[in-house]
């Protein structure tokens, strides 16, 4: 009775978008969980739980993609808000990745060996770095672009030698906490923090993302 009655409250879901004071027309989905709703945590265990049950019935290219599916999205979902965030906070989130772990040691297995699943605060890293390398391609809105200013395009910084390490200026932020999160100090923080290797604003995204990636897995 109550998966039906799941069942049907979260297949006759009507939602729209709200923009300041703008409003768009209602429309239908068919299936999802709505983000920060009441039963989104129970529902997400739920999953994990019918990961360990199907596993045995999959090969490991098929449990993977399906890990990916469930889990990931919903890891990454609006995860830059955690950009330094204290651990106390981050590792809340932290645990459903070592939960799944303790919880199933194959999927465990398949998250660190074959999905090359990283921490919470290199996940946020990632998609920072990501972002600022679509804006020095202008793949990205102005209002992004604008905050990701090279150093040799500071005249106050011409001299210094890292105009030729692609390294984009840190504004001062005036709060530790707030200041920092915000993309225009976060941004270049993250652009900053690998290897010069990495740090080339001309190859391309997908090969960018590829190389943070491996180099952040590398130091666990």
């Amino acid at each position: 009775m109550a998966t039906r009655l799941l069942a049907y409250w979260y297949s006759h879901q009507h939602v729209y978008v709200r923009w300041q004071y703008a409003t768009s027309v209602s429309f239908g989905i068919q299936n999802g969980v709505r983000q920060g709703g009441i039963l989104s945590p129970f529902l997400f265990r739920f999953y994990i739980r019918q990961l360990r049950r199907i596993r045995r019935s999959l090969d490991s290219e098929s449990l993977a993609t399906l890990i990916y599916a469930v889990v990931n999205s919903r890891m990454d979902y609006c995860n830059t808000v955690l950009s330094g965030a204290p651990r106390t906070v981050t590792d809340k989130l932290q645990r459903v990745i070592t939960g799944t772990w303790k919880f199933d040691r194959g999927l465990g297995q398949i998250l660190h060996d074959q999905l090359h699943w990283l921490d919470v605060p290199d996940r946020v890293l990632i998609k920072f770095a990501v972002t600022v390398h679509q804006c020095l391609n202008g793949r990205a809105p102005p209002y992004l672009s604008e905050h990701c200013i090279p150093v040799f395009s500071a005249d106050t910084r011409r001299h210094l030698r890292s105009a030729n390490r692609h390294l984009l200026v840190v504004p001062r932020s005036w709060l530790n906490t707030y200041g920092r999160r915000a993309f225009s100090v976060a941004g270049p923080i993250a652009w900053n923090s690998p290897p010069d290797f990495i740090r080339d604003p001309t190859i391309s995204t997908d090969c960018f993302r590829r190389l943070l990636k491996t180099y952040l897995f590398a130091r666990y």
